[in-house]
């Protein structure tokens, strides 16, 4: 066999590993599901009239709700990123890696697998929170090309931010601290953005910032896909957002997992 192929076949058994970890211990994989769900809810069902008629919806929840759904998925890629970022950081300070760097296992296969297993795992919880929102009403004038579409932004967010959780459990202390760094992923850049409210309606530099985050460009890339309406620039800018992040994270992840462990 050739070094690729054993370091495919190694990368197959890390992500087994992980998908195995997940079955076992389904908590986080819960809470990556259920806090969207959740925060789609309360926006919808709670906010959602006085948000429309701020937004000029005229009071309507279903016009609310295609505008808020493609945060919320945003939200929850932001979400998936957590649960991998506790798990690298617990496999470096448990001495698991460790073990394996005396095992003739490829080194990369480790990250790989991690990476694998939670996109994996986010595109299914995306799955189920657009079944959520389609069961309170949100109705797409998206055609299949469209959602393909959709569904590739999402896989591409999903690598670029795994990538960068995965750098940010290397260098993390502790799970604990690993669970922290990811915070801003999954709660604060999506509110500071045009998940929730247009960018418009944010003051000073606050609208700024938000107008030129790459949560925003995503956002406002998958609303026009998934609402039929134009997106401008923000296709290819959310391309090459997501392509930085993923070259940035993976390269910082390397970095970090070539040093010794904890």
């Amino acid at each position: 066999m050739s070094s690729l192929s054993y370091a495919l076949r190694d990368s197959a058994t890390m992500l087994r590993r992980n998908l195995l970890h997940a079955r076992r211990y389904p908590s986080m994989t819960i809470g990556v599901v259920g806090m969207p769900i959740i925060m789609l809810l309360l926006f919808v069902y709670v906010f959602g009239t006085a948000l429309s008629t701020g937004l000029g919806g005229g009071g309507d929840r279903a016009a609310y709700i295609a505008y808020v759904v493609p945060g919320i998925l945003l939200m929850t890629v932001g979400s998936g990123a957590m649960p991998t970022a506790v798990a690298v950081c617990t496999d470096m300070s448990e001495g698991i890696v460790a073990r394996f760097r005396t095992m003739a296992v490829s080194r990369s296969s480790v990250l790989v697998g991690h990476v694998v297993g939670s996109v994996i795992q986010t595109m299914a919880s995306l799955v189920l929170v657009t079944g959520v929102a389609l069961a309170i009403g949100f109705r797409s004038a998206a055609g299949p090309v469209e959602w393909l579409a959709a569904a590739g932004l999402l896989a591409l967010v999903c690598t670029a931010l795994t990538w960068l959780a995965v750098g940010l459990g290397l260098a993390s202390p502790a799970p604990e601290a690993a669970s922290n760094a990811v915070l801003p992923l999954s709660f604060l850049l999506p509110f500071i953005s045009s998940a929730f409210v247009p960018v418009a309606s944010m003051p000073g530099w606050i609208r700024w910032f938000a107008e030129y985050q790459p949560f925003t460009t995503v956002i406002e890339t998958l609303r026009g896909l998934l609402t039929g309406t134009a997106i401008g620039n923000n296709g290819w800018l959310s391309v090459a957002w997501c392509a930085g992040i993923a070259v940035l994270g993976f390269v910082w992840s390397r970095k970090q997992f070539g040093r010794d462990p904890r």
